[in-house]
């Protein structure tokens, strides 16, 4: 990791921005795979899997009979570790649930508003270098207590094909049916997006897309954005912070950045403290752990672009830690709810030593599908509203309308919209 000691603010900017492509490049590549999908459907996305994930397909869905078959392969540990993530991912989520609650803001004038899930959504489950089936569950969970009438999954083939006998594959199908989706896609990367965005003669047109994903997949959503398709958020390459002091446990602090670092090469992980001391004794435990991870070589790439920054004065680190905006937040600090306070940007924070940002990613039950890149200065993280419309309704007595039909009739008349003034004239002259 960089080192920074109380870095003048004219330098902040550089140093947590965060890795990136060349953009023009990235587009330019993402919109022809998604113009080549809108244009050859199933043809063009068999042909880029192929391309991409190095397999010969000419069947893109995943049968009922091969889910309940494969499902029934997971080891019963790992089964029971998923439900149980599932099962606090639904206790937090369903608590979202509110019913309608009328207000009557003038005798006579009743007004409401009802959460309506969107009809049809897409969930994207990211394979690259790992199966994350966790976030079949946080997804899934969420759109069902949404009430979503058609959901639909894409994944990587090699998510599922790569796996087998390993768990993974098992793992992704199962808390796939645990959550009661049914139409599952062997679709990875750009081309999910775009047939997920446009349809093909398999895979169905959907309203919302959902999931995270590399740059490339980033892009995609961005860009389906302009034809109208909504998504969750930017949701790109993984990123964590942790503030520490004095009170933090070194060996810990340490864990929790190899762990973000371990899921891409284009991650980030940022560690912000108040003391050299800390800084040195986290960078010998990293040294220490490292040495015993399975992905040593990916996370040696992201500490390369990754951060330590060292600030005698708390409020500079908040402030820093705000701008920054990260998509996870841990707080290892003696005064971790006062700090908690103050952190307007942030995905999902964790307080505490012993509140690891991996217990967030799996099952403590809030939602892991999170805004990166700085989003989370305007974004949230997925939650039940994520999957929901909200409709505004109201009911309009005659003596309601006599309450505000004069304040309506003068503010359409200065406006010029003779017609919005009859509309309530014509009622109230009868």
């Amino acid at each position: 990791m960089n080192v920074y000691n109380n870095p003048d603010r004219k330098k902040w900017g550089d140093i947590i921005a965060r890795p990136v492509m060349d953009t023009k490049s990235l587009q330019d590549k993402v919109k022809a795979i998604l113009q080549d999908v809108k244009t050859n459907g199933d043809e063009a996305v068999i042909r880029y899997t192929l391309q991409f994930d190095g397999l010969q397909t000419k069947n893109l869905s995943v049968s009922g009979g091969e889910i309940n078959e494969i499902s029934q392969t997971i080891p019963p540990a790992l089964k029971k570790a998923i439900e149980t993530a599932a099962g606090n991912i639904r206790r937090f989520h369903e608590k979202q649930l509110l019913p309608p609650e009328i207000i009557e803001t003038m005798p006579g004038i009743k007004c409401w508003r009802r959460s309506v899930g969107i009809e049809k959504v897409g969930l994207y489950i990211p394979g690259g270098t790992a199966p994350l089936f966790s976030t079949v569950l946080m997804l899934g969970i969420p759109a069902r207590l949404a009430g979503c009438k058609e959901i639909i999954l894409c994944t990587p083939p090699t998510s599922i094909a790569e796996t087998r006998g390993a768990g993974g594959e098992a793992a992704i199908l199962f808390a796939a049916q645990l959550v009661g989706i049914t139409k599952i896609f062997k679709v990875g990367g750009v081309q999910a997006i775009a047939a997920m965005a446009y349809g093909t003669e398999t895979v169905p047109a959907v309203y919302k897309i959902f999931g995270p994903g590399n740059q490339y997949v980033n892009c995609a959503k961005q860009l389906v954005q302009l034809d109208g398709i909504a998504i969750d958020m930017p949701a790109g390459p993984s990123e964590v912070c942790v503030i520490a002091d004095e009170s933090c446990d070194p060996a810990f602090v340490a864990a929790d950045l190899l762990s973000q670092a371990e899921h891409g090469t284009d991650s980030q992980v940022l560690l912000v403290c108040n003391d050299e001391t800390i800084e040195k004794k986290v960078s010998e435990e990293i040294e220490k752990q490292l040495q015993n991870l399975q992905r040593r070589d990916i996370i040696e790439q992201v500490l390369k672009n990754s951060n330590a920054i060292i600030f005698p004065r708390i409020n500079d680190a908040i402030e820093l830690i705000n701008e920054y905006a990260p998509e996870h937040l841990i707080i290892a600090c003696k005064e971790a709810e006062v700090i908690a306070d103050k952190i307007v940007n942030a995905g999902s924070v964790f307080l505490g030593n012993y509140s690891p940002e991996s217990a967030g990613d799996y099952a403590s039950g809030t939602n892991h599908t999170l805004p990166t890149n700085g989003f989370a200065k305007s974004y949230s993280g997925v939650s039940v509203d994520s999957f929901v419309k909200k409709i505004t309704y109201q009911h309009i007595t005659k003596q309601g309308l006599q309450q505000i039909g004069d304040a309506v009739e003068q503010m359409a008349a200065i406006e010029g919209l003779d017609a919005h003034k009859n509309s309530i004239s014509i009622r109230l002259d009868n």
